[in-house]
């Protein structure tokens, strides 16, 4: 089962343009991560959910995939490549590596673009029966979310023990999911459709959890890795 490092911006990124050089210059990086099967670029978008409003996005998240723990440890070590992106993107940074769920969905093949548009959703918090939670979560409210209209992938991660020397805040979330779709427009239908009514019932039959949840509409990069995963 594949792991994935998650790095999300804790404040707004000052003077940065995410589209010129420093794009650039982070898509080579997480492109040249070795043992990397997958790395995305998340920038903030606009989504109308008719449950929840939690403010503006991050201004920057990332997704690093690899195939074993000992990989995403080497990436995050002395010299390791990703070691290189608190002196790029400054030190206003969460991060946290999960254990990913993947769940199959009708459409799952992805036109020929390199952009899609992700709802990432963090339950910050903790609850007392997480065995039961997780259960509920992955048999029951993941399910649902895979006949969201125009689904093109449904991810549920969870907590891992992990080793890394990069400098940024570590954060312990309970899960991670997100939901991806074509674009904003996808997004926001599957938000207002049945499916939505369906997921927020099903919400109310979760074991008793505290702390925050996060749900966040962002513009999602896929870096192109050699030999690696499209989505």
């Amino acid at each position: 089962m594949a792991v994935c490092w998650f790095a999300q911006s804790s404040g707004t990124l000052p003077d940065v343009d995410l589209t010129g050089v420093l794009a650039s210059v982070l898509a080579s990086v997480l492109a040249s991560v070795p043992g990397a099967t997958r790395a995305l670029i998340h920038t903030p978008a606009a989504t109308h959910d008719p449950y929840l409003n939690d403010g503006a996005s991050p201004s920057l998240a990332l997704q690093v995939y690899f195939s074993d723990i000992a990989m995403l440890e080497a990436a995050l070590t002395g010299d390791g490549a990703l070691m290189a992106l608190p002196s790029l993107l400054g030190p206003e940074f969460d991060q946290q590596a999960m254990l990913v769920r993947g769940f199959p969905v009708a459409n799952l093949v992805v036109p020929d673009r390199r952009h899609v548009c992700t709802y990432l959703v963090a339950y910050e918090g903790a609850t007392n029966e997480l065995p039961a939670w997780l259960a509920h979560y992955l048999r029951h409210h993941a399910v649902i979310m895979t006949r969201f209209p125009g689904i093109r992938q449904v991810e549920v991660c969870t907590r891992v023990d992990w080793c890394g020397e990069l400098p940024w805040r570590r954060v312990g979330h309970m899960q991670r999911n997100k939901v991806v779709f074509d674009d904003q427009q996808a997004l926001t239908a599957a938000l207002n459709s049945p499916v939505r009514h369906e997921m927020r019932a099903d919400f109310e039959k979760f074991p008793p959890f505290t702390g925050p949840v996060s749900h966040f509409p962002m513009l999602t990069k896929m870096v192109p890795i050699a030999n690696g995963d499209i989505l």
